[in-house]
C-alpha cells in the first residue's frame, strides 16, 4: 500500500512538472520573440497587397489599419460609421501613402456580406483582421461577435486558399478563458471565436494560411472607456504592434507579452482551475450585488 501511494504521488509530481514544462516552453517562445527576434516587415507584405480590417473606425481596428499601412499594405476599412471611416482613411493616406478603401457596413445586419464581397472583388487580399465587437454597457447581457467572424472568413478564405497564402487574425478576449457571470453571452461568444479559429488553423495550416486567435486582457479603447494605461493595460497601438510580431508563434496568443505572463502564470490543474473559476464567479456576483444595492449595477 505504501509503495503504491508513493508511486501515485511520483506520478502526480511528474504530471505537474510536465504541465509546467509545456507552459514554460510556450512562454519561452514569447521571450525569444519579444527580446531578440522581430518578425521582418516583408513577411506581412508577402501575404498579399491588401489587408481587410473590420471594426476599423476606432480602437484596435483603427490601430491595425494604421500599422499594416505603415508596413506597406493597402487597407480596406470596414465599419458602420461613415464619418469615422472617412476620417481614418484620410489620416492613413496622409501618414503612410498607402491606398485605402472604405466599406460602410453594419454587422448587426445579416444582408451585408454580398455587398462587402462585391466591394472586395479583384483585390489581392493577404490579411484579414476580424475585429468587430460590441460592449454596450458596464454589465451587458447580450453581444455581437460570432456571425461576422464566420461570414468574413468564408468570404476571404477561399481566395487565400487559391493563392496558398494568407493571414487571418480573429480578435477574441481574455474573458474567453474563464466563465464570466453577467457577461455569459460575451465570454461564450469569445470562447467560440477561439475554438473556431483553432479548428480552422488545423484545416488550413498545410495550405500556407495562418489563422490565429488573440485573447488579450485590458486594452485602452473607446469600447473599454479608455482605461488608464499601465504595465498590464496597453494602448491599442502598443498592443497591435506587439501582436503582429507574434503571428507565426502559434494558433492562439494573447498578442501581448505582459498578458501572456498572466496566462502562463496559471499552473493550476484543470480540476483546481475549475474551483478557482467558481470562486471568482461567486466573488464577481457578490460585487455586483453590492453595486446593485448602491444603485450602480446595470443588469
Amino acid at each position: 500500500m505504501g509503495v503504491a501511494l508513493e508511486q501515485f504521488f511520483i506520478f502526480v509530481g511528474l504530471l505537474v512538472c510536465l504541465v509546467c514544462l509545456v507552459k514554460s516552453v510556450r512562454f519561452s517562445r514569447y521571450i525569444f520573440r519579444h527580446f531578440w527576434k522581430v518578425l521582418p516587415k516583408s513577411f506581412l507584405k508577402s501575404m498579399g497587397q491588401w489587408a481587410v480590417i473590420t471594426g476599423a473606425g476606432d480602437g484596435i481596428g483603427k490601430a491595425y489599419s494604421f500599422e499594416l499601412a505603415r508596413q506597406g499594405l493597402n487597407v480596406v476599412l470596414i465599419s458602420r460609421t461613415l464619418k469615422k471611416l472617412q476620417a481614418t482613411a484620410a489620416e492613413i493616406e496622409c501618414a503612410t501613402g498607402s491606398s485605402v478603401k472604405i466599406i460602410q457596413a453594419d454587422f448587426t445586419k445579416d444582408n451585408i456580406y454580398e455587398y462587402i464581397g462585391e466591394k472586395l472583388k479583384g483585390l489581392e487580399i493577404g490579411i484579414l483582421i476580424n475585429n468587430v465587437g460590441m460592449l454596450p454597457n458596464l454589465l451587458p447581457s447580450h453581444f455581437l461577435d460570432t456571425a461576422d467572424d464566420i461570414q468574413m472568413t468564408q468570404l476571404i478564405l477561399k481566395h487565400m486558399e487559391s493563392r496558398q497564402k494568407g493571414l487571418i487574425l480573429n480578435i477574441s478576449s481574455g474573458v474567453a478563458l474563464f466563465p464570466w457571470p453577467l457577461y455569459s453571452m460575451y465570454s461564450a461568444s469569445k470562447a467560440f471565436v477561439c475554438t473556431f479559429s483553432k479548428a480552422l488553423q488545423a484545416e488550413y495550416k498545410r495550405k500556407g494560411i495562418i489563422i490565429q486567435v488573440l485573447t488579450p486582457y485590458a486594452i485602452s479603447t473607446p469600447m473599454t472607456r479608455y482605461l488608464n494605461t499601465n504595465m498590464i493595460t496597453k494602448t491599442a497601438d502598443e498592443f497591435v504592434k506587439e501582436s503582429l510580431n507574434y503571428v507565426t508563434i502559434g494558433d492562439e496568443t494573447c498578442g501581448c507579452f505582459t498578458h501572456e505572463i498572466l496566462v502562463t502564470g496559471n499552473f493550476f490543474p484543470e480540476s483546481q482551475e475549475a474551483g478557482v473559476q467558481a470562486v471568482l464567479a461567486e466573488l464577481f456576483l457578490a460585487i455586483n450585488h453590492v453595486l446593485s444595492w448602491r444603485g450602480y449595477a446595470v443588469m
